[in-house]
């Protein structure tokens, strides 16, 4: 990666659970350490900040400033959807790398354009990943992030659970919604892709997914 390697954390801080920013899973505990954090910032990793959800309100963004300056550091990342909180983040906190979260679901060469004048840079939906002709004709591949593999997410038509859990996870109701529940679809479980191809084409940010216990899909 361009400047440095980065970890992904959901709870960095007690405060994340506060903030409601979660992406597209509930929030479950901290993962990493005040410890942890320091030690991996030193090694030259930085953490990501998953700030995902679809919904944000000024009054949030304000009254979690404590844990923006916390891990306000050039190496950490920040992972958004909504457009106003990266506007707010780019403006207040300039040292964050700003990642246009894969629930945008941006995959056409015009929204890549448009996303890519607001953020560093922009993780593409991994259907993406079996068009190579779209890829090659990329301008900013260094700017892109690909994913190395897949979940139930690649062949879901219409994701429906990342805004359900946006909602949920504001803490104002809502009910749980997967595409399943209405139709049925395919299922391939976890796909890995050969990176060399993109390699090949010049992209050299990748995204890789844990696999969940059932084996579906990744997290």
């Amino acid at each position: 990666m361009a400047m440095c390697d980065y970890m992904k954390s959901t709870a960095c801080s007690d405060l994340l659970k506060e903030a409601h920013c979660t992406e597209g899973r509930a929030f479950v505990g901290r993962e990493l350490s005040e410890q942890d954090v320091t030690q991996l910032n030193s090694a030259g990793i930085g953490i990501r900040l998953p700030m995902s959800n679809h919904f944000v309100e000024r009054e949030e963004y304000e009254n979690n400033r404590p844990l923006l300056q916390k891990y306000h550091r050039p190496c950490n990342s920040v992972i958004v959807t909504n457009d106003d909180l990266a506007r707010w983040i780019q403006q207040d906190f300039p040292k964050y790398h700003i990642d246009a979260s894969v629930i945008k679901n941006i995959k056409t060469h015009k929204k890549i354009d448009e996303a890519l004048k607001l953020y560093d840079s922009v993780v593409l939906p991994m259907s993406l990943n079996e068009d190579l002709e779209f890829l090659e004709k990329i301008e900013a591949k260094d700017r892109i992030t690909l994913f190395a593999n897949a979940g139930c997410a690649l062949t879901c038509p219409s994701k429906l659970c990342y805004r359900s859990l946006s909602k949920i996870n504001k803490g104002k109701g809502g009910k749980f919604e997967c595409v399943l529940m209405f139709k049925e679809r395919e299922l391939l479980g976890m796909v890995d892709f050969p990176l060399q191809p993109y390699v090949d084409l010049g992209f050299h940010r990748f995204k890789l997914l844990r696999t969940r216990p059932n084996g579906l899909t990744g997290y």
